[in-house]
Order: C-alpha cells, then structure tokens, then sequence
C-alpha cells in the first residue's frame, strides 16, 4: 500500500469503542433469547455431528476395514449416514432461526434510528448531508443484517469445531498433535498482519461510501441547478474523486482481506504434509494405526477450516461494527431537548408576540441576532425585510423553537415560549415555506397533513380557498392524484398552492410566510397572493420578505441588516424616512423596470 494511502487510513478510522458497539448489539440480539438460545443448541449439535464423522470414519478403517468384518462396518455406514442426515437438519434449523433473529434485530434497530432522527433538532439536520444519513439507515444497518446472518453461526460453530477438534487429536496422540500445532504460530502471526490493518480499511469503505451516497443525493436533487450553469464536468470530476477513493478502501479491504483464505490454504496443505509424513513413520513404528492417521488428516482441515472462517467472519464482523458504530452514532446524539418541567400546553392563542433584547449565534462568537426587540398584536402582519444574512429566518426559526436563543426572551400571548410544550408551539403555527414539499401520495393526502382528522369536504374547502381547486379538478384522478417523490409532476406554483391549501386546513393562530413568487409566472402569483391573503386575514402573520412590492400592505416591516433592526414602519412611513429601506425598495424598482 502506498504511503499516501497508508496516511489517509490512519488511527483515526478504527473504531473507537468495537467492544461497546458488540454489547450494543447483543442488547438487541438478546430480546430473542429462546430463539438464539435453541440456535445456539443446534450449532453445538452440528458442530458434534460434524466431529463424529470423520472419527467414525478412522474407526471403520482400523475395526471393518481392516479386519473385513462385513456386518459391522454396514451397521456403522448407517449409523454414519444417520449422523450426517442430523448434521444437515440441525445446519438448516440453526440457519432458519437465526434469520428470524437477525431480521428482528435489524428491523429493531432500523425503526429505532428513524425514531431518533426525528427526535434530533433541526440544527443536526442543517449540518449533515442527507444522502449521508440516508446511507445509515440503509446501507450500514444491511451490513449489519447480513453480518448476523452469517457471522453467529460461524464464529460459535468455529469455536467449537476448533475446540472438539484439538481435544480429539490429543486423546488419540498428544505427540502428533503437538507436532501438527507448530504451524498455529504462523497463522497467527499471519492473521495479525492480515486483520490489523483490514480493521481501518473497513472503516474507511464504510466512510466512503456515506460521503459517495451523500454527494449522489445532493446531485440529482441539485441537477437543474447544475445544468443551469453548465457545471456537468465539475459534478462528475467531483463524483470520480469520491468514487476513487471509494474503490481505493475496497480495492485494499478486499485484497487484505482476500490473503486470509490462501494463507489458510497454504498451511492447510502444509499441515496435511507434515500429518502424512510424521504419521506414516509413527504408523510404521506402531504407535498409531492408519485409522488415526486417517482422522488426524480430517481433523487437520476441519482445524484450519473453522482458523480460516474466524479471519473472514472477523473481517466481516469487522465491517459490521464499522456500520453499527455509525448507526450508533446518530441514536447516541443529543435529541432536541427536553421540554421543561414547568412547561404548558396551550389549546389556542390570541397571536401577541413580543421579542424582548433577543441575541442568538449559529456558532459561537458570530452573532446573527443581536439585542432584537419587537412586539406583534394579535391578528397583525410583519413583514422582516434585509440583505441575505441579516436574520430574517434566524427570527422565524426561533419562534418556532427550532433553535434556541442565546439571551433575551420571546412571548407569545404573555407566554415565555420556552415555558411552552414544542408540539403544542409549533400546533398553533402555520408554515408556507419558500421551497415548498409535498410527500409521495395523493393530493388529498398531502393537504391532509396539515390536520389528519379533516374530511374530504374540508380538504376541498382548503384548497378553493387556496386557488388550488381548480387545477386538481383538472387532474386525471383529481384530488386522488398521485404525486411522485417531492411532488414531481407538478409546477412549482401548483406545489405552494397545495403548501398554502394545507397551512389553511391547520388553522393556525400563527403564519410564518416564505414567499415563494420570484419564479412563478404573474397570473400564478397573483393566485398566490390572493390565496396568501385569505391564509393571512385575522391571524397574526410574520413574512420574511424578499420583494419589497408584495409587503406594501403589511402592518409593520422590519429592517434588519448585521443581526439588528435598523429600520421599523409601515411601508409609506419607511419610505418618507429615505433610510436604508427606501434605497433597497427603489434599486428592487430599477431591477424590475
């Protein structure tokens, strides 16, 4: 291996706690302990059966065979047929149920994780790309699926296999046994070389291949974009590094890996050579007999074979815990946090809103917000307006607690929001986001999910009131039209006509708007903004603004610049001030006209 590569797989891709990450596992394994337990029963009953045989073997040779005792030796062909057709069924009843384990364990443990990612914060999810979690879920838990599949068996039935099989060979010589025992020295210290170095290129695979997910997630939801400014050649240059890196740690796993089964066959071979030689001249010499020769050349694969499957299900064990640790990673994350005790539930809100000397960081000692300050009565719109970075969102974000704030205090109706329950805050809110998101399932479904309990009336009543009706009624199956993933299939306008329909069938106290109009066509965002405009009247409404023309009725805008509100008025009283806000709505004029 190269010394760059050597370098880019260094200490830091081992695992951190392999052993912590086993018991983690074997606390979901345990959940089924009859099933494992009688498992466990038919490995020790294979790994018998599997002994017996070839002693009885070397019996027959130096008892019938020998002797040519007829009857005996057809009593024990059937006896050894008998033992063998019980080997085979116990090796599929342990095979069985050990799937029925390892896919409750992974279906567990699937469930658990997606549990947990939506128990984490919004902040989490800001800092990670989706494709990357994504392959935690699917990927890493499906190494983990096929490891236990395979890999409990194997390890407790080469256990014992080693394990029966030294104990026979030194009952029937100690002498030759030892004799066939040098060569473990060499396996071991080939084993060592082998699995030291596989531990970090299986950590390293697994890495690659969240950030190679990761990147191909953010690509095709990103294509438009990329083909927008021509930028093929510089996704796939970008995709090819991640894909080298990616097939230089399975190039190396696997070839490491891959010296394990030869390595095993060399001293296979070498073992049997050394069994023949030694054991011919102790035959010779009458201390042993050819049927002991016999067995100790069969036990002497059957002892490499369960070395040989040790090093490949360590290996593979190896990956596994690689994708368990990561899995664990994300269950071991800080969830958002706890409501406190002394919070409350509130069924409903008048819409009163107070900012009391807010100041909030992203990361530490870079303020976006500081010392905001703002009241909002109950049914009133404002409108926060500012150049990109200001704070806009960081307000809205904190009002719906998706990030907490750093000092100061929000209320709403007289209410420290931090006294409030999450759920029964964010209960009293709408959403109309800029990037509108609609599931995979039907029209009537995805306005739905704004209140579950509606009926299909009030869902129809949503979206006329939303201008949506008319283009549903349109659709080949109208509101049992399917939507494909994100709602492709549909325009953009038609999307946030269905976000609005849905913030409508919530009823909230509270609108949080994003517009959404700067790439929709006139007659559509006419449709908007009269929709919005019902969505608004009688509830207390913040819209971060990004055209200045579509705020001229709000009751109060906000002008933020560097985390500070600069300026504050209706739209008329900003202008006649000839501050910041009338610059930056005269240049939006100048754009447009």
């Amino acid at each position: 291996m190269s010394r760059h590569v050597r370098k880019k797989l260094g200490k830091e891709d081992k695992a951190k706690d392999a052993k912590g990450t086993l018991l983690r596992l074997w606390g979901y394994l345990s959940r089924m302990k009859v099933i494992l337990y009688l498992v466990i029963l038919m490995v020790f009953i294979s790994s018998a059966a599997a002994l017996l045989g070839p002693f009885l073997v070397g019996k027959a040779i130096d008892e019938y065979i020998v002797t040519k005792e007829t009857s005996g030796l057809m009593q024990l062909i059937f006896f050894l047929t008998a033992v063998y057709i019980f080997h085979s069924l116990s090796i599929w009843f342990q095979n069985y149920w050990m799937i029925g384990v390892a896919q409750d364990t992974v279906y567990r443990l699937r469930l658990d994780l997606f549990h947990q990612l939506h128990q984490l914060s919004i902040p989490f999810f800001d800092k990670r790309k989706h494709g990357e979690l994504m392959s935690r879920v699917t990927n890493d838990i499906d190494n983990v699926s096929s490891t236990l599949n395979s890999s409990f068996i194997q390890i407790i039935s080469s256990v014992l296999t080693l394990v029966g099989t030294i104990s026979i060979m030194l009952w029937l010589s100690p002498l030759l046994t030892l004799i066939t025992l040098t060569i473990v020295p060499l396996m071991v210290i080939g084993m060592k070389w082998i699995t030291k170095r596989t531990g970090r290129l299986f950590k390293r695979y697994q890495q690659n291949i969240g950030e190679l997910n990761g990147y191909i997630e953010e690509t095709i939801s990103g294509h438009s974009i990329i083909k927008t400014f021509s930028r093929e050649e510089t996704a796939i240059k970008d995709f090819n590094e991640k894909n080298r890196r990616l097939r230089t740690a399975a190039y190396w796993a696997d070839t490491y890996s891959g010296f394990i089964p030869k390595l095993m066959n060399v001293l296979n071979n070498l073992s049997f050579a050394v069994i023949a030689g030694v054991g011919g001249i102790f035959a010779l010499n009458g201390m042993i007999t050819i049927g002991v020769i016999v067995i100790f050349a069969e036990y002497a694969r059957q002892f490499t074979r369960p070395l040989n499957e040790l090093a490949n299900q360590y290996n593979t064990l190896l990956s596994a815990i690689a994708g368990a640790e990561r899995v664990f990673q994300i269950l071991d994350e800080e969830e958002e946090a706890k409501d406190e005790g002394d919070a409350v539930e509130i069924d409903s809100v008048e819409g009163e809103v107070v900012f009391q000397h807010v100041s909030f960081s992203y990361e530490e000692g870079d303020r976006t917000l500081q010392d905001v300050s703002f009241s909002i009565t109950p049914g009133e719109t404002v409108a926060l307006v500012g150049p990109t970075g200001a704070g806009k969102t960081t307000i809205t974000n904190l009002l719906s607690r998706f990030y907490e704030l750093n000092e100061g205090r929000i209320e709403i109706d007289g209410h420290d929001i931090q006294r409030i329950k999450r759920k029964s805050l964010r209960r009293q809110m709408g959403f109309v986001l800029q990037d509108s998101f609609l599931f995979q399932g039907t029209i009537a479904d995805n306005i739905r999910y704004g209140r579950l309990d509606a009926s299909d009336e009030e869902v129809k009543e949503a979206a006329k009131l939303a201008n949506a009706h008319s283009f549903i009624d349109k659709m080949p199956e109208g509101y049992d039209t399917y939507l494909k993933h994100e709602g492709n299939g549909i325009s953009q306008g038609q999307k946030q006509l269905l976000s609005i329909a849905r913030a409508i069938l919530s009823n909230p106290s509270i609108l949080i708007l994003d517009e959404a109009t700067s790439s929709i066509d006139t007659i559509t965002e006419l449709k908007i903004q009269e929709a919005l405009k019902r969505l608004m009247k009688g509830r207390t409404s913040v819209v971060v603004a990004h055209r200045l023309n579509t705020i001229r009725q709000a009751d109060q805008i906000l002008v933020l610049d560097q985390g500070r509100i600069i300026e504050r008025g209706s739209h008329d009283e900003l202008l006649k001030q000839k501050g910041f806000y009338h610059g930056l709505y005269h240049s939006q004029l100048k754009e447009s006209g």
